[in-house]
């Protein structure tokens, strides 16, 4: 096996990852940039055919990605994205073995390091409130529209690509509820509050009417009548965050955050936002709770007289 034949291995299991594991685009792109990564660090070792490499080199792929070349210009990549291109790699020496291409999965016993973990940021309640309002104080259909926009993000926790991918069909008013297409293309079912419906509503009567200029099914449109991207959905957000005073970084997915954090404040099951983020473990949602526990803390140093 030579390099051309590498680089058709490589094609072929970003095919299998697309059609037959239905992953995302941007994933599937992900690993492309990734293994080009390591076909790159391959030839460097001199390493041409696949079954020259041993689990000796893919460890030292890793040590590699971790510490980096300062003498190319090649930075250091943080542990999330060493942990990322690990996967792809250990992905594809998996298919290549499963497709006889190899004998033997070298790369199944290498493992990822494990990245720090970060507490999700979130926003108080009244924080987003303010931001909500302030997504509507303008006049016109695109006022209508950015309301309803960030009321929908924040009632369903719902990706930002979620939300622009929506169709007008996609909502379901009599049952209070959205249907989300996900990582995967996974569906699910999550309802919609009654301030996100009444704002989805006024927008669908008055605003999207005056942006449409073609037959499409999209329910967020841009200003030519076309589906609204997701970087101009991150622009309403950050636009509206500004106007309501409100000065951390706001992202989309901050709005998602406080979705989750809000419902595990107010009681809710661990399992059941689980649900509605459409996370495939529960041990991804957990992390929610840590945001929670770190909130009674700081309650109970300031309010309990024997807490110091």
């Amino acid at each position: 096996m030579n390099r051309a034949d590498v680089d058709r291995l490589i094609g072929a299991y970003l095919d299998h990852l697309t059609v037959e594991r239905g992953s995302a685009a941007n994933t599937v792109a992900s690993y492309g940039r990734d293994l080009r990564r390591y076909q790159e660090f391959l030839s460097r070792l001199g390493v041409v055919a696949l079954d020259e490499v041993t689990e000796g080199t893919v460890r030292e792929f890793l040590v590699a990605l971790r510490r980096g070349d300062p003498d190319n210009e090649v930075p250091a990549l943080a542990d999330s994205s060493v942990a990322r291109t690990l996967i792809a790699v250990r992905g594809f020496h998996k298919f290549a073995a499963a497709e006889g291409v190899v004998a033997d999965d070298v790369a199944h016993a290498v493992r990822p390091p494990r990245p720090a973990q970060r507490l999700p940021k979130s926003l108080p309640v009244d924080d987003v409130l303010k931001i909500l309002d302030a997504a509507g104080q303008s006049e016109g259909p695109r006022a209508l529209r950015d309301r309803a926009l960030l009321e929908l993000l924040y009632s369903c926790g719902a990706r930002i690509s979620e939300v622009v991918g929506l169709d007008v069909d996609d909502i379901d008013v009599e049952h209070r509820a959205v249907v989300l297409r996900g990582k995967g293309g996974k569906e699910r079912i999550v309802p919609v509050g009654r301030p996100a419906l009444a704002a989805l509503d006024a927008y669908l009567v008055r605003g999207r009417p005056a942006l449409v200029k073609k037959g499409t099914p999209a329910l967020f449109l841009n200003i030519r009548g076309g589906r609204l991207s997701r970087q101009s959905a991150w622009q309403v957000l950050v636009d509206a965050a500004e106007r309501a005073g409100v000065t951390k970084d706001v992202s989309p997915h901050t709005l998602r955050h406080s979705f989750a954090t809000h419902l595990l404040d107010g009681g809710a099951d661990v399992r059941v936002v689980q649900e509605l983020l459409g996370h495939s473990s529960v041990t991804t949602t957990q992390v929610y709770t840590m945001v929670t526990v770190n909130t009674m803390r700081e309650v109970y140093a300031t309010a309990h007289p024997r807490a110091r």
